[in-house]
């Protein structure tokens, strides 16, 4: 019988928001697998690299060249059969490495039934007929955004940016702030579904403005941007970042001249990431991500409804209907990983400078540990677990066991670990990253809508 530990061939998507060259750890990742046979070119953008089952760009099996997808409809052992039956034998997750050199689309991913729905009326622009929650974990700093801003610094917005002002609206403008003055915290369900339509009726006002209207009032946002530097928006509200805000506007203009997007920000949070933290994006969550390498994980799915920066098919009216228009601080947005208990470090002496990391979001699809192993000979046995992963080293070098087959790992090596087998990473140098998706119901707690 076939040892469950399988090296990946994994591919890379080049879009024009990757990062160019050498410096995309998506292009470094891919290259790193001989049998990818890429030649980096310096001036070409790199921007995924895909780890999954996924028909768009599925992974294969090194050796064989087989589909991974094909091995594990081969082999029920390899998924778990209760993992196999209920994902129609296929990986329940994609495991990505996104390399952000420009904005991405302003965005959201549908809900199982908005995805059904639209992959029966327009399977070209909407592939799948799944939905895609998903989580992003940064491995360099990152920026983008993600949920709706607090209540009262969309009013602060309306209220000290006028180019913002005459594209809502002024009456939208007027109504969203009466509604919501004196509740914007509130915790009443009324005030909360008041609050909610508020909110929806802003946005959709600013999001169905014609072309003309938007390119007159990009031009002003520009101008002010420019010239009131750390005093634009009033001095960029609660949190004072008028001088950063501006710099954003100029930024995204440069990238998406006078796209709607850039009125858009100042709805959303603006959020930034230190490598390590993570946030987690439930279904029909509005976000956009604007730079950074990071890892992200999500459900087995290819669904992206579209609204600003970006030259691909947008869906306006389909955002607008589908958000949830939850809105929370950033704060709310981030995750709080935990240290995760199903794996052993080898002695006290290593696990002082070791740690296995878990980024656990409320859904049943997929997790992620990140382990960090900070010694020569420094280990972390995984005990097994019911269902499949994938591992990826980001840094430094080592090796992964699985019963009697110890395999090389090295910055970009990706393996395929099946359900209930045991595996052991150890460290050769003083830095040996992996990161860990996998698979296990037990104990989730399922998001499908």
């Amino acid at each position: 019988m076939q040892v469950p530990l399988i090296r990946l061939q994994c591919g890379v998507n080049s879009y024009d928001w990757g990062k160019v060259g050498n410096e995309s750890a998506a292009a470094k990742y891919a290259a790193a697998t001989p049998s990818n046979d890429l030649s980096i070119q310096e001036n070409k953008p790199y921007a995924e690299l895909w780890m999954g089952t996924h028909h768009s760009l599925p992974s294969k099996d090194v050796e064989t060249q087989r589909s991974l997808l094909d091995l594990v409809q081969d082999n029920e052992a390899l998924m778990g059969s209760e993992i196999t039956e209920r994902y129609e034998k296929k990986l329940p997750f994609l495991f990505k490495v996104l390399s952000i050199r420009k904005a991405l689309s302003i965005q959201a991913h549908p809900n199982k039934r908005l995805a059904e729905e639209l992959h029966e009326k327009d399977p070209d622009n909407y592939p799948d007929d799944n939905h895609k929650p998903e989580m992003t974990i940064a491995i360099t700093p990152f920026d983008g955004f993600c949920g709706f801003r607090p209540l009262a610094e969309i009013s602060h917005f309306l209220s000290t940016v006028p180019a913002f002002r005459k594209l809502v609206g002024e009456e939208e403008a007027t109504n969203f702030e009466t509604t919501v003055k004196g509740k914007e915290t509130s915790s009443s369900e009324e005030d909360e579904k008041v609050n909610k339509e508020a909110l929806r009726k802003a946005f959709n006002a600013l999001m169905t403005s014609s072309p003309e209207e938007i390119e007159s009032a990009a031009t002003e946002l520009l101008e002010a941007a420019e010239s009131e530097g750390d005093d634009f928006a009033g001095s960029g509200g609660p949190s004072n970042e008028g001088r950063e805000l501006a710099d954003l506007v100029q930024r995204l203009d440069g990238q998406f001249p006078k796209d709607i997007g850039l009125f858009v920000l100042f709805f959303l949070n603006y959020v930034k990431l230190s490598v390590g933290e993570a946030m987690f994006l439930k279904a029909d969550d509005i976000h956009a991500y604007l730079s950074g390498d990071i890892i992200e994980c999500m459900a087995s799915s290819d669904n992206v409804v579209r609204a600003g920066f970006t030259p691909k098919f947008k869906d306006v009216s389909t955002l607008t209907r589908m958000l949830t228009y939850s809105y929370a601080p950033i704060s709310d947005q981030k995750m709080h990983p935990t240290d995760y208990p199903y794996a052993t470090l080898n002695s006290k002496a290593y696990s002082s400078a070791s740690v296995a990391t878990l980024y656990d979001p409320p859904i049943e699809e997929f997790s992620v540990v990140r382990t960090a192993l900070n010694a020569p000979g420094a280990k972390a046995t995984f005990d097994g677990i019911q269902g499949p992963s994938i591992i990826l080293c980001t840094h430094g070098s080592g090796s992964i066991a699985v019963g009697p087959k110890k395999e090389k790992m090295e910055a970009g090596f990706v393996y395929f670990v099946g359900a209930t087998a045991e595996c052991v990473l150890e460290a050769e140098g003083d830095e040996f990253v992996t990161f860990k998706a996998f698979c296990e119901l037990e104990g989730k707690e399922s998001a499908s809508l």
